[in-house]
């Protein structure tokens, strides 16, 4: 943050080299019915929708990859409420999203590469007449008119302290940065921008004369390293601004997760904190975030955590009187996360998707906090926006992609786009079955298992342990283009998916028994849903594997030291292996300190224990062939950990192999590089469980 580091430049470049073609969807063909890593990433992927003010439009964006051209293109589609008359709006080789309906429904404003950076631009409702608005130099990165459309709200980056050339200009080729502060780093990049919102005017034709409404303020809005303009909202009378940020630098950010919702004047300019309001008891002390107005203008919402410093504490969704100045949480009643909600269109009512027993389901609320289920079924549900008087979702499982869905009041669900039905329509999935495994203290535990695409019960088949990440993220219906159950799947491996503590939708004491204790109860649950399924007369108990990334890395790590010859084959992804390099090498440093229980020097005992069980501590245990795969551009594990697993595995006389990423993060996100990923997983796998 400011003052954190002195930079090499202090202007990012935003000139974009035109893109060599028209990347749409593709059109592949599926041999035996198998998944394959070309056909995940064939598959198109749904993001953000938008809904016409009279509820008949949706406008909303897919993303495209091209393994050849190693990239992604994003496209806005249009379709009817019903998901009738469905047709891609754009066909610019040029990324193109975020879309958002304005004059009545006429037109519709965008986000678009074409003219160099990212700028905002608007098109007639059908596509035609397509025009740029505005001219900020530099990218514009999430936008939102005022309800009144005379204004722009949108992100864009600002210089992040003094630029070495701005310091020493004989040195304008000198690449060192002096730092000076923690923050320095974060996530995959170091620090040498913040965004910050700005407000601009709108003529109906160009927007202009746009003002930092943070100027002088060295903090994040919204916040790094996801936070979008949903951090933001307008008031609907366009007289009020609310937006999310963590107003702490250097060291005090890196120890806090403190952030607050706060209201900025349009006319006067003036900032309120609504989280920090005197003799108030509740000073909202972890995070806050997502601010959004009722339709009548007499409340705002927001998603809230009670705790300081702890990331994944439940989230809930606070509600304040803008009159009586009053806050109150309405789904207490729901003892699990709030992952994404909406105000209903009577300004009294929410709707939310949260996570219970392994499924995200559809909720409704009131302001008396009175919670109703809305959906069920075997499904995560995504996001939640009004549709008229239906509420519009995004949906997917363990078999199936993000389409969008309509739910109404009676529970009647319509699905209104078919985007991948081209190759689904040719896969032979895996049944995903629920299994509940007695834990070795005696409580009942979700797993999910998976079975082979053409499964025999009469035939053995090798079996993954599948090792979760977060800590504290779910194991539900979720699917992913990288740790994807259903081309594991394919390629004829049982998968033990467990809910194993410290994982949400099982309550707070299910959820929090991992803090500080990460080589407890929840190893020995990964341990018990394994040696529960493995009894099973098609599980081949002698080719076991066990497979994880981030926790579930330092999952794999651990176990590889304490596994009593259980498995055969490890793969690690981004896991920690040593617990005193992580309290120090990562940057959101309030996790080591929540999770860990504080610095490894200190005499605290849940540190100690913690350095004690350290997955490193048990290397002279190791006797079983492990993959470790890193990026060397993640910032939350580094990969000093990954190379120094390797390492040890090789000292040790062990098979092993390093897959290393220069130029990935936490994730793959590059599709060669994704390709990459999934051969080296599975010719590991096969390798030492296929023999």
């Amino acid at each position: 943050m400011a003052a954190t580091l002195m930079m090499a430049s202090c202007k990012q470049e935003t000139k974009q080299e035109a893109p060599a073609s028209f990347i749409g969807k593709q059109e592949i063909t599926v041999k035996d019915g198998r998944m394959t890593p070309e056909a995940l990433w064939a598959m198109g992927r749904i993001g953000s929708l938008s809904v016409s003010p009279d509820a008949q439009k949706v406008a909303y964006t897919v993303a495209y990859y091209s393994v050849p051209e190693n990239k992604s293109h994003r496209v806005i589609y249009l379709m009817n409420a019903d998901g009738s008359e469905n047709k891609m709006l754009t066909t610019s080789s040029y990324s193109e999203g975020d879309p958002q309906w304005i004059n009545d429904g006429k037109e519709i404003a965008f986000l678009s590469s074409e003219g160099g950076s990212n700028q905002l631009w608007i098109m007639n409702a059908d596509g035609s007449n397509r025009r740029q608005v505005s001219s900020y130099d530099g990218d514009i990165e999430g936008f939102a008119f005022s309800p009144d459309e005379t204004k722009v709200l949108f992100i864009a980056q600002i210089s992040n302290g003094k630029s070495t050339v701005e310091k020493y200009p004989d040195l304008p080729k000198a690449s060192g940065m002096v730092i000076t502060d923690l923050m320095f780093k974060h996530w995959d990049e170091y620090v040498m921008t913040i965004p910050h919102p700005f407000l601009a005017e709108f003529d109906g034709m160009h927007v202009g004369n746009e003002i930092d409404i943070m100027s002088g303020e060295p903090y994040e809005c919204p916040m790094k390293p996801f936070g979008g303009i949903e951090q933001l909202a307008w008031s609907p009378d366009s007289k009020t601004i609310a937006y999310t940020s963590r107003k702490k630098v250097g060291k005090e950010y890196a120890l806090s997760t403190d952030s607050d919702i706060y209201l900025y004047n349009v006319e006067s300019k003036e900032t309120t904190n609504l989280c920090k309001q005197p003799n108030d008891p509740d000073q909202n002390m972890g995070y806050d975030t997502n601010p959004k107005f009722s339709a009548d203008g007499k409340y705002i919402a927001w998603q809230s955590m009670e705790r300081d410093g702890y990331e994944s504490d439940r989230n809930r969704l606070c509600v304040y009187d803008l009159s009586s100045k009053q806050k109150t949480y309405v789904t207490e009643a729901f003892e699990s996360n709030v992952d994404d909600y909406c105000w209903g269109n009577d300004s009294q009512s929410f709707y939310f998707v949260g996570v219970w027993h392994g499924t995200t389901m559809l909720y409704q609320t009131n302001l008396q906090g009175e919670v109703k289920k809305l959906t069920d079924g075997v499904y995560d549900y995504g996001s939640v926006a009004m549709l008229g008087d239906k509420l519009i979702t995004k949906r997917h499982s363990m078999s199936e992609a993000d389409e969008i869905y309509a739910v109404s009041a009676d529970g009647k669900i319509d699905q209104l786009t078919h985007e991948n039905d081209h190759i689904f329509s040719q896969l032979a999935l895996g049944k995903v079955e629920e299994r509940w495994v007695k834990t070795t203290d005696g409580k009942d535990m979700l797993v999910w298992v998976i079975y082979p695409s053409n499964f025999d019960p009469n035939k053995k088949y090798p079996a993954l342990l599948f090792c979760e990440g977060g800590p504290q993220s779910p194991v539900s219906q979720f699917w992913s283009y990288r740790w994807n159950f259903q081309i594991m799947a394919a390629n004829d491996y049982v998968i033990v998916a467990p809910n194993r503590r410290g994982l949400p939708g099982f309550g707070m004491e299910w959820l929090e028994e991992i803090s500080g204790d990460y080589a407890g109860q929840c190893m020995k649950d990964y341990l018990a849903a394994i040696d529960d399924v493995k009894k099973e007369p098609f599980v081949d108990e002698n080719r076991l594997g066990c497979v994880g990334a981030s926790f579930g890395g330092y999952s794999v790590y651990w176990l590889a030291g304490n596994h009593d010859k259980r498995f055969k084959a490890f793969i690690s992804h981004d896991g920690i292996f040593n617990v005193e390099q992580q309290y120090l090498e990562t940057e959101e440093l309030w996790f080591t300190q929540w999770d860990l229980g504080g610095p490894y020097w200190d005499k605290n005992p849940i540190a100690q224990k913690s350095v004690a069980t350290s997955p490193h501590k048990y290397i002279e245990k190791w006797d079983t062939p492990i993959l470790c795969i890193h990026g060397e551009k993640d910032y939350r594990i580094l990969s000093s950990q990954g190379q120094s697993a390797f390492a040890a595995a090789i000292l040790r006389g062990i098979p092993a192999e390093l897959l290393l990423y220069p130029d990935e993060n936490h994730w793959v996100l590059k599709p060669q590089n994704g390709i990459l990923w999934q051969r080296t997983f599975f010719e590991w796998l096969d390798k030492w469980l296929k023999k």
